[in-house]
């Protein structure tokens, strides 16, 4: 399945539109990688632990939306 927030893809024909779909994912970050984003944010730097979460978050929300929009 192709998603896409485009009228249309290039070298595809569209055969309808089925409105908005969303996938939604709540994510937390346990007590360790609270603290290292702590201690990033004194002396300066990205948080590893809270970019991995992100990210980890936003495939999960993708995967959900797929699984949605079938």
């Amino acid at each position: 399945m192709i998603i896409t927030t485009t009228p249309n893809v290039e070298g595809y024909r569209i055969s309808g539109y089925y409105g908005i779909v969303f996938g939604e994912v709540i994510a937390g970050v346990d007590f360790i990688k609270d603290i290292g984003a702590s201690l990033r944010n004194l002396v300066g730097g990205r948080s590893k632990g809270y970019e991995d979460e992100l990210i980890s978050a936003r495939e999960e929300a993708l995967d959900e939306l797929g699984r949605r929009a079938s």
